[in-house]
């Protein structure tokens, strides 16, 4: 009876403890004689005598504790020690000290922010002070990297600006620097490690070269965990019945007796067939043999095995993956739609004859085609901005700087360096510009500013590969795509009756999101986009 009363009574008071949480001020006031202490050794002792009154009606609550073995008569009889209060305030949890004979401490729990570097002192382990490395976040899109090679060795002294390793992120290999002076005491993920977490332990280092070998074995409990996370268990292995073993050994049937169902059209093609039909596995109803499983008989002749087909395994990019993430999510969340217009080259083909007799006289760089087309974009931009826009959930967000991401397809996948304030710029130097950024995107050499801040694109698969037409996928945030064909020579009406001339025309196609860009101001873009490059001086201008 005694031990039910009690559990009666407890349960009471744990429904009414949800009141006490409720509160934004509510605190818990705890009053302890000179024995006790509130440690993680004693935690599970104190409630066992503790008073708790939660009702609905209440502000507040207040629970007075005794030590072990001690009886709480009243607040007058216990010899008080400090008073700690505990609130919740704005999600967080304060205890403070409100009166007492000893000194009290003060603690605030936070929110802490995940760090790549966490320091750890001399524990009962042994280990002695060390500094664990974590992957760290080099974009703002990346959530896991792969490490593909280790520029120090283990042992190896470190000063602040050494390089430990190179990092492939989600766009670029970037190059992770040391931040303190030490010594690298163990590389936990090694060369050619992919998948890895940003904040995952890939090294610890510490600060006394006598520390090395204490860390030979070392071997932090996180990255255990992530790594048993990876690996799936390995399945039950099943028994796969061969045909030679289906056909000699028939299966039991789900009929009582082992009895084999079967039509007379069903039969008459078994005998035809010279399939016994006791040998055959029916995958009908109630293991009913049908006219499918005589067919598909090995004995019949009817169900041909496939040759195996030869393949190679290619394992995925870091860059390749996120790419395919963000371009599957493009197509399933922005409402895209398309306008295409041909543009007459004839007079930008002759203002690049005369522009790159002047560079060739002057020693600079030859002028593209591509370069113009940038040009043109950017200058269009400049005069519809509408176009130059990012989608919010809450605003549409136009952008002063006209910042041109150009398609450069590598070994390792698409990437899409950027062309700072392309309007501001000349052709020359954007020229420049573009063959620099494709030359370190092909050698995974980007850096995090070569790629970021990019406010539209351009895609150029003429050229060298000869496509007339496509149509791009917009590369989120942005708005809006340009797709550039190759030039082709047609046939045009002449000035006079029964007079044809020849003229250069290319294809561009304007990829939108509705949400930001509607048909008309498109439209009015490829509009300013087409002059310009109908009459390539007023750029210039």
């Amino acid at each position: 009876m005694i031990c039910a009363s009690r559990i009666l009574r407890h349960s009471t008071k744990l429904r009414h403890t949800h009141h006490a949480t409720q509160k934004d001020r509510a605190f818990l006031v705890c009053w302890f004689t000179h024995h006790a202490r509130m440690d993680a050794n004693h935690i599970d002792d104190v409630p066992r005598s503790s008073q708790l009154d939660l009702g609905p009606g209440d502000k507040y609550g207040t629970s007075m504790f005794s030590t072990r073995g001690s009886s709480c008569q009243s607040f007058q009889s216990i010899n008080q020690t400090p008073i700690s209060t505990v609130r919740m305030e704005k999600g967080n949890i304060l205890r403070t000290a409100i009166k007492g004979h000893s000194p009290a401490t003060t603690s605030v729990y936070k929110k802490s922010q995940q760090r790549n570097f966490i320091r750890y002192y001399s524990t009962d382990s042994g280990l002695p002070p060390h500094q664990e490395i974590g992957m760290p976040s080099l974009s703002p899109t990346m959530t896991e990297g792969n490490i593909a090679k280790w520029m120090k060795k283990e042992g190896e002294k470190l000063a602040p600006g050494d390089v430990l390793c190179e990092v492939e992120t989600d766009k670029a290999s970037v190059e992770m620097e040391c931040m303190e002076e030490g010594y690298l005491a163990k590389i936990v993920l090694g060369d050619g490690s992919t998948g890895i977490k940003v904040g995952e332990i890939i090294a610890v280092t510490v600060e006394e070269e006598e520390d090395l070998a204490k860390f030979k074995d070392y071997s932090p409990s996180i990255s255990d965990a992530a790594a048993s996370s990876k690996e799936p268990s390995p399945p039950t292995p099943t028994k796969e019945e061969s045909p030679e073993e289906a056909a000699t050994n028939p299966t039991e049937r789900s009929s009582p007796g082992n009895r084999i169902f079967t039509g007379p059209l069903t039969s008459m093609l078994a005998k035809d067939d010279k399939v016994h039909i006791s040998n055959t596995k029916g995958t009908s109803h109630d293991g009913r043999v049908a006219k499918i499983d005589i067919k598909d008989s090995p004995a019949s002749g009817g169900k041909e095995v496939s040759p195996a087909l030869d393949y190679t395994d290619i394992p995925q990019t870091q860059i390749g993956k996120v790419t395919a993430s963000r371009l599957l999510q493009s197509k399933q969340t922005i409402p895209h739609y398309y306008l295409t217009v041909d543009t007459c080259v004839d007079k930008l083909m002759e203002l690049r004859i005369h522009l790159n007799s002047l560079q060739e006289a002057s020693g600079g760089r030859r002028i593209s085609i591509n370069d113009l087309v940038i040009k043109a974009a950017a200058m269009a931009l400049r005069e519809v901005p509408q176009c130059n826009s990012s989608w919010t959930d809450d605003y549409i967000r136009q952008y002063r700087n006209v910042n041109i991401n150009i398609a450069v397809q590598t070994d390792n996948g698409l990437c899409v360096p950027v062309i700072k304030d392309a309007d501001k710029k000349g052709l020359s130097r954007i020229g420049k510009e573009v063959k620099h950024l494709a030359e370190k995107a092909r050698e995974n050499s980007l850096k995090p500013e070569d790629y970021e801040g990019g406010t539209f694109t351009v895609s150029n698969l003429g050229g060298s590969f000869g496509v007339e037409q496509f149509r791009a996928i917009v590369n989120p945030p942005q708005a809006g795509i340009l797709a550039v064909g190759s030039a082709e020579r047609r046939v045009i009406p002449g000035s006079g009756p029964k007079q044809y001339e020849f003229a250069s025309f290319m294809t561009a196609t304007l990829s939108c999101d509705h949400r930001v860009v509607d048909g008309a101001i498109g439209a009015e873009w490829l509009k300013a986009y087409k002059g310009y490059i109908e009459n390539p001086q007023s750029m210039l201008v």
